[in-house]
């Protein structure tokens, strides 16, 4: 029994055997896979048969994958699932900083890999269309049409960075704990890990604040969790009343 909905999975990974095992699990379970051995064969790939998902290596033979990374994200919001031996905090935190969605060390479950995966792609189902619109000193952030602008300019947000903004947004004026926010957005397995959290709230910041060194949309509760300010149609952050969600 498939599980898959045919998205498109492009898997970049030189070793054959772990390269063979990912196509056949994935295709298995109802995904179009393409692969790719090179950060060269990766991006050439990429722009041909634009997936729906990357899973990435970051070893590879010709450069590293965290340039792999740099250069998807400058093309686009395709969700990248980094698989890596590298299991030191910098090297996850560094890879998350540069656009990845996810991050797993290897060696892996394929249970949990699939998983991962199909959390994923489930952000990017349709929104309704009467999902909330939001105004706060120049930047407006539609949630049922995935855009973001600030100054009348466009705001690309990564598939994990909207994810995070709409568990925030959906809940305005509300106490948000880590631990919540990390198990609606990244899923069970994550509740701990405030630092992948943190990583992601400051890109977002950097994305839609109109000053990130002072933020009036996304609050921080030290130590506890983050709020967000404004509340649907507003013209400028607003705080509410404290709810822990």
């Amino acid at each position: 029994m498939t599980h898959g909905t045919g998205a498109r999975i492009l898997v970049v990974e030189d070793d054959p055997g772990i390269l063979r095992a990912l196509k056949t699990n994935l295709t298995r379970h109802g995904f179009d896979v393409e692969t790719a051995e090179t950060g060269g064969q990766a991006l050439e790939t990429y722009s041909r048969y634009h997936p729906d998902l990357l899973l990435l290596d970051l070893g590879l033979p010709d450069v590293d994958g965290t340039f792999v990374i740099q250069q998807v994200r400058a093309q686009g919001g395709t969700p990248i699932v980094v698989l890596s031996v590298r299991g030191a905090e910098h090297d996850k935190v560094e890879a998350l900083d540069l656009g990845a969605d996810d991050y797993l060390t290897k060696p892996f479950g394929v249970d949990e890999l699939l998983a991962r995966v199909r959390a994923l792609l489930r952000r990017t189902r349709p929104k309704e269309s009467e999902a909330p619109r939001f105004e706060a000193d120049g930047v407006a952030i539609d949630l049922g049409t995935n855009r973001v602008s600030r100054d009348g300019t466009d705001v690309h947000l990564t598939r994990t960075e909207w994810a995070l903004l709409e568990a925030m947004a959906e809940h305005p004026g509300k106490l948000l704990t880590h631990r919540w926010l990390l198990e609606r957005v990244w899923g069970l397995g994550y509740e701990e890990d405030v630092e992948v959290l943190r990583v992601f709230v400051s890109q977002l910041r950097r994305k839609i604040e109109p000053d990130p060194t002072r933020p009036a949309l996304v609050l921080t509760e030290p130590g506890v969790g983050y709020r967000w300010a404004a509340t649907p149609g507003s013209k400028e952050g607003a705080g509410g009343d404290a709810a822990e969600v």
